[in-house]
């Protein structure tokens, strides 16, 4: 029997966890988790057995069946999970968690994060107990994303100067997600702001990640539009290279830099530090040319 034929049999009265984006980041991590605490969990993405795709809705009614919870990472582009948040509703689900951004709701008049934003009205609108996430930025995209191809080249050039960014470990948004989708009530109508412990630059990250892997990487600091141009050199579209680009631009305002205790609050322990990843990712061999 497939584990997703299995959740079905197991999910008569509406127990199963869907977790969306269940090749991602995230949701890689939060499957075991869930399974290790015994939650019968639906995992579904473009390419897992179940599948899901925000561009097709026919996808979205099969993924939702016999789901109570779900954990919600929107699309690129906002207004989607409207509707998706409806079609939740009429299956039964009772609870969603979505993936956010850090301080969200102070990202002001900036054209980053429409997506998120958007989703957020959507889950905080609807009916259903909801939860959300705002984990700042991921210290694995230094190693799983794309800063690492820089890394490797011996320099890492973005548009990011001494405002700093407090990085958290994927590991703990994973552990907090895990949490929060198997404590029903508890979390209802929150918003998690997960930081790491401190805030860092950018080249004070790419000093540690050096000196842990033994190479030599140099940080530049450059223009918004020259990392734009850079990453539509690389592949991106343009329009998601100027994204990716004006999050920097509303990171240096500085609104987003400082730490919270929320991570602290949820796990009853302090998050994980940029050097534990660091020195994790470094024995593994990541940075190694």
């Amino acid at each position: 029997m497939s584990n997703d034929a299995m959740n079905d049999a197991l999910s008569k009265d509406n127990d199963t966890t869907l977790v969306l984006g269940a090749t991602g980041k995230t949701g890689r991590r939060i499957i075991p988790r869930l399974r290790l605490r015994g939650t019968p969990v639906r995992a579904a993405s473009r390419s897992s057995e179940t599948r899901f795709d925000w561009a097709d809705t026919d996808s979205w009614d099969t993924a939702l069946r016999g789901v109570g919870a779900v954990y919600v990472v929107a699309p690129q582009v906002p207004g989607p999970v409207h509707e998706f948040v409806a079609r939740a509703e009429a299956a039964g689900v009772r609870r969603l968690v979505l993936l956010s951004g850090h301080g969200a709701d102070t990202w002001g008049d900036s054209p980053f994060g429409l997506d998120m934003r958007s989703a957020e009205d959507a889950v905080r609108g609807s009916a259903l107990e909801w939860t959300v996430l705002r984990p700042s930025n991921f210290a694995q995209n230094f190693d799983e994303d794309v800063f690492r191809a820089p890394l490797l080249a011996g320099e890492l050039a973005l548009p990011a100067g001494a405002v700093p960014e407090p990085f958290i470990d994927i590991d703990d948004v994973a552990d907090a997600a895990a949490t929060v989708l198997t404590e029903p009530g508890r979390h209802a109508g929150r918003i998690y702001e997960l930081t790491g412990p401190r805030a860092i630059t950018f080249g004070e990250a790419v000093e540690l990640i050096s000196r842990a892997s033994g190479q030599p990487i140099a940080y530049r600091r450059i223009s918004p539009d020259d990392y734009a141009a850079t990453l539509v050199k690389e592949g991106l579209s343009e329009d998601d290279a100027h994204h990716v680009a004006e999050m920097f631009v509303m990171m240096e305002r500085g609104l987003i830099a400082g730490t919270t205790d929320d991570l602290a609050t949820l796990l009853g322990r302090a998050p994980r530090t940029f050097e534990d990843y660091v020195v994790r990712v470094a024995a593994a061999g990541a940075w190694r040319r």
